[in-house]
């Protein structure tokens, strides 16, 4: 692994990608076949126990699902240092990822060089467009409070400007920019909650803060803002005439493969870092589909230490639209998520919050 950390994460040309993930998975497969009983069995019902495989597409994969309904570690119940649990509805099972200190050392050193690709290794003044409430237990995240922590590692002197009640504290957000006026700023949310408390509070009070060199990260779902016809242009488009930003970059990930996130380029494309992969499906047979066809999303991680959460089926639609010749330069698989597998539950932090908010509200 601290090879791999060596790596430039969107330097490496798709073949001698291809070797370094097939071996590295491989070992995981080992690994977790050893540790993990459930794991053991599933491979010896389908036949692979002890098998190595030489391509991506020929890995057995974990339908994600699965983490809702079992207890799923390679670690003993003493190695847990930390306890993940997927974003779902209030009436929904959740998943639940435990964490060992390698595996939380391996997502923190990842996504720290992921992000230091898009944002620069410079800590910079950070506004979270969140409540500080929500990182209260520090055993056990759920995957909002998860992001909310991971992501503030590239800040300093943080600045949550929701109060418990969502409620913009414009005060804190006039004070924090008086402060760091004319430097930039690193943003961070979670993308219905930028919307709803953040873009429209400024629109309703008519206020306009200076954010034209801010870079804002956010990601989580795009369902309720799909109902009010915003999308990806118009969210982008709205923030920069409230309140100037430009440098704004949604990320594709989950709590079940945290660390390995896939940000979203210049161009308006998620991209596969060195640590990971995608694999596109068809909803029939399972086979791998080529480019610009839409599939069932799986995705590979190098990452899951204490849990085999290497190769996993999401329950999210999407395809890919070429490998190693995007125009922002970075190479491996670029690719747009389109949404939900059919009645598949909703997941994403923005859209499992905004189903609570609604609730709450009846």
């Amino acid at each position: 692994m601290e090879n791999i950390f060596s790596l430039p994460p969107y330097e490496m040309l798709s073949g001698n990608k291809q070797r370094l993930l097939v071996d590295r998975l491989n070992q995981l497969n080992v690994h977790h076949q050893k540790r993990c009983e459930p794991y053991r069995k599933i491979h010896r019902a389908w036949g692979t126990l002890g098998r190595e495989f030489d391509m991506l597409e020929e890995f057995p994969f974990l339908p994600i699902r699965l983490f809702k309904d079992f207890d799923l570690m390679s670690i003993t119940q003493e190695e847990v240092i930390k306890t993940l649990t997927s974003s779902g509805t209030t009436s929904s099972e959740v998943s639940k990822i435990y964490l060992d200190r390698t595996t939380s050392q391996y997502q923190t050193k990842a996504l720290s060089i992921i992000i230091q690709d898009f944002i620069g290794k410079r800590r910079l003044p950070m506004l979270i467009i969140d409540s500080r409430d929500v990182i209260k237990n520090r055993r056990q995240y759920s995957a909002r409070g998860a992001g909310l922590l991971g992501f503030s590692n590239f800040g300093r002197d943080h600045c949550y400007i929701l109060d418990e009640n969502m409620s913009l504290k414009l005060d804190e957000l006039q004070g924090f920019l008086d402060v760091h006026r004319g430097e930039t700023v690193l943003l961070f949310g979670f993308t219905f909650m930028v919307w709803q408390h953040f873009y429209k509070e400024l629109t309703r009070r008519g206020i306009s803060p200076d954010l034209k060199d801010g870079i804002l990260i956010h990601s989580g779902g795009w369902k309720k803002l799909s109902e009010e016809a915003v999308d990806n242009i118009t969210f982008k488009r709205a923030l920069n005439e409230v309140c100037g930003i430009r440098q704004v970059h949604n990320f594709y990930g989950m709590v079940e493969q945290v660390g390995s996130v896939f940000m979203e380029c210049g161009e308006g494309y998620f991209h596969a870092p060195v640590y990971s992969d995608i694999i596109v499906r068809e909803t029939d047979n399972w086979s791998a589909l080529g480019f610009k066809q839409p599939g069932i999303v799986e995705l590979v991680s190098v990452l899951p230490h204490s849990y085999p959460g290497h190769v996993l089926l999401t329950e999210d639609m999407g395809e890919i639209i070429g490998e190693d010749d995007c125009p922002c330069g970075r190479k491996g698989k670029y690719f747009h998520v389109v949404g939900r597998v059919p009645k598949a539950e909703i997941r994403g932090c923005s859209d499992t919050y905004a189903l609570e908010d609604e609730a709450h509200a009846v």
